[in-house]
């Protein structure tokens, strides 16, 4: 476990200092109060500062990385874990993946990579009052499929405007619906809404 030990005028303070050298919240952490603050002769002379102990108990890199690493081991995968906590945004990037093993960790449009997600997801923000996002990718897949679904979205778009013809795209996750609904919110003509249950909602896009 990762700890370490700050002294300071108050013990809160101390804590704070801990905090944000490991990166945690609060309720990530054990602390022990190794020594309390105190004043010396006249308030100047012998002052003690406080000096605390802060334990992170409750490593969320750490759940992360046996978790997904359990996963893909039960996939039949070999493959490396990069971790990167950034504010409440926890970023895996999976790489060193046979390329063969690339479509069986992905998955159909995606589906299997956002499942993994979707399970680290709820592993990591186990009995946490603080909501910590996961996003897990590998070889840029979301931006290359970012890139794809702005591409169709316009190209839709255009054929709606003309035929003034509805469309109804595939069945998305609502992080994919959100990508089409942003790229055609300024597109003249056309507007779009999303219709239907999960897991077949989808985007519809239909002309003013």
């Amino acid at each position: 476990m990762k700890e370490v030990t700050k002294s300071s005028k108050t013990v809160e303070d101390a804590i704070k200092e801990a905090l944000i050298e490991l990166d945690a919240k609060e309720e990530d952490i054990e602390i022990e109060i190794l020594e309390e603050p105190s004043k010396g002769l006249f308030g100047l002379i012998g002052t003690k500062e406080a000096k605390v102990k802060v334990t992170l108990i409750n490593d969320l890199e750490e759940i992360a990385n046996k978790f997904l690493s359990k996963v893909i081991s039960l996939m039949g995968i070999n493959a490396t874990n990069h971790i990167e906590k950034q504010g409440d945004i926890l970023k895996i990037e999976i790489t060193d993946i046979d390329p063969l093993d690339m479509g069986i960790l992905i998955g159909k449009r995606g589906n299997t990579l956002d499942s993994i997600q979707y399970l680290l997801n709820l592993a990591v923000n186990k009995n946490r009052p603080n909501y910590m996002k996961v996003i897990v990718d590998t070889e840029g897949y979301r931006a290359k499929r970012e890139e794809t679904l702005i591409r169709l979205a316009n190209k839709m778009a255009e054929k709606v405007k003309y035929s003034r013809r509805p469309i109804k795209l595939e069945p998305m996750n609502p992080y994919e619906r959100r990508v089409i609904h942003s790229t055609l919110q300024n597109f003249p003509g056309v507007v779009t809404y999303s219709e239907g249950e999960e897991p077949y909602r989808r985007v519809v896009i239909t002309s003013k």
